[in-house]
């Protein structure tokens, strides 16, 4: 890693694992333990948010500059060359992550019991930074998590259909961003890096129906960009994906996306229910909960709920 972008992660709070992953708390690991507010992903799925490790193994590499993006963006190569063992990446990221909470200790608003809980992960969102599916042991590294008893979200911009096609083992819940409605707005707002980005997503979503676990559509709402009067555009992709769930959520005007955005880009919870109703509407899904202090709608195409919450 290029010893200034790892100078400038480390700043940022993130713990670098090896040669190209990392681990940072998430801000609702801090809102469970000290205020007993978990993330949205407990309240719709069942997640304990104070017993998550946020990582990536491919910190540094990425298939997209998207605008919306939080994240810092020094991305200098697209793909790994040298990759470090996924044992070794699970085992580190488990360690990076218990040296974080240590300090939480010994804080009043903390339970030692819930303390604890955090101390002995059972979920992982394979999500933090960069694109994970560039990580060619990725299988091998959901594996791992996956022996130790921890559950897996990975989160991928679709870029990489071969890799999901092939993955294997899948994770436990897989999300698909997809955060354009054409391709004259991807190649503006998502920026890609590669060739043939667009044609990549639009496979990805077609082999989605094949993979035999829980998926997501995630559609990161941009006011002014990707959003308005676009709903029956999402649904025809929407139903290419078949996915279980679809995630409406609003683009938040914090981090590095302050020097791309404005905070007139960031939709508001009232538009992004309006844009889920719609959405609803369009491709038959159930509108089955949301939360405001996230901005975020999940709709559903199942009704029972032994199948939107998640056993862990």
């Amino acid at each position: 890693m290029d010893p200034d972008i790892e100078r400038i992660l480390k700043k940022q709070g993130y713990a670098i694992v090896g040669r190209h992953s990392a681990v940072k708390l998430c801000h609702w690991l801090r809102e469970s333990l000290l205020h007993n507010r978990p993330c949205y992903k407990q309240t719709f799925y069942g997640i304990k948010s104070h017993r998550c490790i946020q990582m990536s193994p491919a910190v540094n590499n990425c298939t997209q500059n998207c605008l919306f993006c939080w994240r810092f963006q020094g991305f200098n190569e697209v793909y790994l060359r040298e990759v470090d063992d996924p044992e070794f990446i699970v085992e580190e990221s488990i360690r990076q992550q218990r040296r974080l909470i240590t300090g939480y200790k010994g804080d009043p608003r903390v339970t030692l019991e819930k303390w604890k809980e955090a101390m002995e992960p059972k979920h992982a969102a394979i999500s933090l930074i960069g694109e994970p599916t560039l990580y060619p042991r990725l299988g091998e590294l959901i594996e791992e998590f996956h022996k130790r008893g921890i559950t897996t979200f990975l989160v991928t911009n679709g870029t990489m259909p071969e890799v999901l096609e092939n993955l294997d083992p899948l994770p436990t819940q897989l999300y698909v961003t997809v955060a354009a409605p054409n391709e004259e707005i991807y190649k503006k707002l998502l920026v890609p890096l590669i060739k043939n980005g667009w044609e990549r997503l639009k496979r990805t979503l077609e082999i989605l129906p094949s993979l035999d676990t829980r998926k997501v559509i995630r559609h990161t709402l941009v006011k002014g960009w990707n959003m308005e009067g676009y709903e029956k555009h999402y649904a025809k992709l929407d139903a290419i994906a078949d996915s279980d769930f679809i995630e409406p959520k609003a683009y938040v005007f914090v981090g590095y996306s302050r020097e791309r955005l404005s905070i007139e880009n960031m939709p508001s919870h009232e538009e992004i229910r309006s844009f889920a109703n719609k959405l609803a509407e369009e491709t038959g899904y159930s509108f089955i909960s949301e939360r405001e202090d996230s901005r975020v709608v999940l709709l559903s195409k199942h009704t029972s709920e032994d199948k939107i919450k998640l056993k862990l």
